[in-house]
């Protein structure tokens, strides 16, 4: 999805694909026809309320534990502008401009199902954002699931707090008159909506898991170039051994490294020289079906919440039962217990990494020279990247401790239960990059080790197409050389993409 120009219309069923179209690639975002109408529509109904004086949370209440304090209809747009004022008190580095416009596109879908009546002035100005390339500045730690990091952004849409422009940090007010748009005063409820909700915690963990997925594609890839180079056995992967254990993701594996495999001469020269690999070869199936298992209802679960209102209170339009209904839609448990189920699938696929990788380094296991260079001694070769490789897999086995388990009560002891979904979404971000450089290295140790194991005999047409791609950016190595660059590249041909490209050029995957 590189086309720029290519447009994404709200008010339809939103899907990662159409996420990472606007996230990642700048897709124009458009509101449809029938989001517009149900946006009004809920916000007349406010609009009706509130001139009847009817009691209602965050509209014409405090907030939390001030839910019992009435607020007058002439505060009501001071009542908005304190929310965000009093609520940006998130701290450290700010979002990415991936991660904020991810956010932003979450907080249209979330307010424009036409339950949370706030203006469709207030959604336009966040569409413009994304449209114009205007990124708000929202520091990214301490927030339980929602308010802080939101509060920070939407100060931008009245003038205050600070913005990105065209590559330039400025003031908002400044931001909002360079991007050719007017700072706005917001109305009852709107101050409460744009903070609400799971929002960031479902934005943050559809960028996540986005990466997981095609970085575990990548792993079939990967692990099946590392068999060959081993001359592995092909036993592990056969039909008959998944047909009785009928795991979709396990099987779907198997066919990959298969179809990947069988046009290798290398795996057929070494077919029947041992009974069966080691584990970090012949269990790729189990493992890495056990861990796309996991991603594959975790995005069932994103899919489902990308699509939800998950406001509070809730503005119920049905016509003759028109309500507003105060309850919880915006617990982020359901998100945050599946990206941390996702991180431990990510890290399951890590550590078979490294294990893979320790296996062509390690001369008494390879039958290849020790680390693979030419002169182990003199040069240290592909010795220290495995060292990386444990360091990484440290760091997510400690973030693999669930977020969501937690509980801190806030607000007085209004919110006793606190889901910390945030930080399961927020640190799984982490994870999918730590899982694509562990990923890179083994793939550095399968390119260098190439020279070693008998080049006459042709590899498999993936294998080839993709080691021919890597030896336009990464050399042979005679003697040790700066490895920083090469594992940088090797990463971002799996974070963009470009090995699954190469890759489908022959097989399905």
């Amino acid at each position: 999805m590189s086309n720029s120009k290519k447009k994404v219309v709200l008010g339809e069923p939103m899907d990662i694909k159409k996420f990472i179209a606007v996230v990642r690639d700048h897709a124009e975002v458009e509101f449809s026809e029938e989001y517009i109408e149900r946006v009004n529509r809920a916000r007349a109904l406010v609009d009706k309320w509130v001139d009847e004086g009817r009691v209602m949370y965050g509209i014409t209440t405090g907030f939390g534990a001030l839910s019992e304090r009435s607020i007058s209809k002439e505060d009501t747009a001071k009542l908005q502008e304190n929310i965000l004022l009093s609520h940006s008190v998130s701290v450290g580095d700010p979002f990415t401009e991936e991660e904020c416009r991810a956010v932003m596109l979450m907080i249209l879908q979330n307010l424009g199902q036409g339950y949370s009546g706030v203006r469709l002035c207030v959604l336009e100005q966040y569409r413009q954002f994304l449209n114009r390339g205007l990124v708000p500045w929202a520091p990214k730690q301490g927030s339980v699931g929602y308010l802080s990091p939101e509060a920070h952004m939407a100060l931008v849409l009245i003038g205050k707090g600070k913005a990105w422009f065209e590559g330039e940090l400025m003031p908002g007010d400044k931001a909002l008159k360079k991007a050719g748009l007017e700072p706005m005063e917001l109305a009852s409820k709107e101050g409460l909506a744009l903070v609400s909700g799971t929002t960031t915690t479902t934005a943050l963990a559809a960028l996540a898991l986005y990466d997981m997925i095609k970085a575990a594609k990548s792993a079939d890839i990967i692990a099946a170039m590392t068999l060959e180079l081993s001359g592995g056995q092909m036993n592990a992967f056969d039909e008959r051994v998944c047909a009785v254990r009928p795991h979709a993701q396990q099987m779907k594996t198997a066919e990959n490294v298969r179809n990947i495999l069988a046009d290798s001469e290398l795996i057929k020269q070494y077919a029947g020289v041992r009974v069966q690999d080691a584990l970090s070869l012949r269990c790729v199936p189990q493992l890495h079906g056990a861990a796309k298992h996991l991603f594959e209802d975790a995005k069932i679960t994103i899919e489902v919440e990308m699509n939800s209102c998950c406001d509070n209170p809730i503005i119920w339009p049905e016509e003759g039962n028109e309500t507003v209904i105060s309850a919880c839609n915006a617990d982020a448990a359901y998100v945050g217990m599946q990206m941390d189920s996702a991180c431990i699938g990510a890290t399951g696929i890590a550590k078979m990494s490294e294990r893979r990788n320790n296996r062509l380094i390690d001369g008494s296991l390879s039958d290849l020279p020790w680390f693979l260079i030419k002169n182990p001694g003199l040069s240290s070769g592909l010795m220290i990247p495995q060292y990386a490789q444990a360091g990484l897999l440290n760091d997510m086995r400690m973030l693999c401790t669930p977020a969501t388990i937690d509980n801190t009560p806030t607000c007085g002891n209004q919110e006793d239960y606190v889901s910390m979904g945030y930080n399961s979404a927020k640190k799984s971000i982490v994870v999918a990059e730590k899982l694509e450089y562990i990923l890179a290295i083994e793939l550095l140790s399968v390119f260098e080790g190439q020279q070693f194991r008998e080049p006459e005999l042709k590899r498999a047409a993936v294998s080839r197409d993709v080691l021919d791609e890597i030896g336009k950016s990464v050399p042979v190595l005679e003697e040790d050389q700066f490895l920083y660059p090469f594992i940088e590249y090797l990463r971002d041909m799996i974070h963009s993409g470009r090995l699954l490209e190469i890759a489908r050029k022959h097989v399905e995957i």
